[in-house]
């Protein structure tokens, strides 16, 4: 019997599943070094191809790993596991990592689509776990998320200043990704991110709240940074950063939801996903907040959700091939650590 949960599950899925099945538009990020390599995008990304852009395939194949380990009805289970084993062979993952391999390739889709790689990798290990059918999945996504380990440590001590704006830039959203990932299977890299966000964002203090947002921003780039800070440091030490940092008289610009005067446009449809992300930054936080802030967090998340929640499954392409990954960080209720 499925559950109001469930079937928002289901809508979620179901949203994620047409994406990943939708070969055109999408809007190719290539580096074609000869004539030979202009090709579509089925032959360039045999595993992450459809849902508009490779990194909205990656994490609209998050969006599905996650709706199976959270639990979906039987018959969108059984259309995912049948997309899952056409998709993710090892030969598809393979040509995946040749393509990135390839001369000029070494920064493609850093950091966004690095990010959301690892933690597709970890959804899937997750879910492994609990439907032994899904190690084949993660055992073929092995070999491409090691490579992208590897490009994030060689990448992370070159990188002497962090970019904060909301878009795909954003390093502390890229390493709150990244960061579950790198915990279980590459300390290193899990060394690597904490040293780095350290260096970044510990001794920043008064975040101009009142700056955000940007007319295209989907993520807030002081409460992603919060959230990295707020896994790195003991509760006690997090508090004082934070107090520093966002102080309360601060913060009412994160607090309502922004207007989204055109959603079929693809840049002003990204403010959908900020009012969405920052209900996941609020969920998160709230727990390590001062008491008096508690409620307001929880206040905040509720009217950002209810904002853009229904944006995810209806509304032009340009919205909803990468929202419900969005709707489904805010609403499935589980730490960073779990993402």
């Amino acid at each position: 019997m499925q559950t109001a949960d469930t079937i928002a599950l289901d809508r979620l899925a179901a949203v994620a599943l047409a994406n990943v099945g939708t070969p055109y538009p999408f809007h190719l990020t290539h580096l074609a070094r000869t004539s030979a390599d202009v090709l579509a995008p089925a032959a360039l990304h045999p595993l992450f191809h459809g849902a508009y852009d490779w990194h909205s395939c990656v994490h609209m194949h998050w969006t599905l790993a996650r709706c199976l380990r959270l639990g979906v009805g039987d018959g969108i289970a059984e259309s995912v596991a049948e997309h899952f084993d056409a998709r993710f062979t090892p030969d598809h993952a393979a040509a995946e990592r040749a393509y990135l391999s390839a001369p000029g390739r070494g920064a493609f889709e850093r950091p966004y689509g690095w990010g959301w790689l690892l933690q597709l990798a970890a959804e899937l290990d997750a879910l492994a776990a609990v439907a032994p059918a899904a190690a084949r999945w993660r055992d073929a996504l092995v070999p491409l998320a090691a490579t992208i380990a590897e490009r994030f440590i060689l990448w992370l001590p070159r990188a002497d200043f962090p970019v904060r704006a909301g878009t795909h830039g954003n390093s502390a959203f890229a390493l709150l990704l990244a960061r579950q990932y790198a915990r279980r299977h590459h300390e290193p890299l899990a060394a690597a991110i904490d040293d780095r966000a350290q260096r970044w964002y510990g001794a920043d203090r008064a975040y101009p709240v009142g700056y955000e947002p940007g007319g295209d921003d989907f993520l807030s780039g002081g409460l992603c940074e919060a959230l990295l800070m707020a896994r790195l440091l003991p509760a006690e030490q997090w508090a004082s950063w934070w107090s520093a940092f966002a102080p309360a008289a601060a913060i009412s610009p994160w607090l309502a939801p922004v207007p989204v005067a055109d959603p079929t446009d693809a840049k002003i449809v990204h403010l959908h996903g900020l009012n969405l992300s920052r209900a996941w930054c609020w969920r998160q936080l709230q727990p390590l907040l001062p008491a008096p802030l508690q409620a307001t967090a929880a206040q905040a998340a509720t009217a950002h959700l209810d904002a853009s929640l229904g944006a995810a499954t209806d509304g032009d392409y340009v919205g909803t091939h990468w929202l419900a990954s969005f709707a489904l960080l805010a609403v499935s209720g589980e730490s960073v650590d779990g993402c």
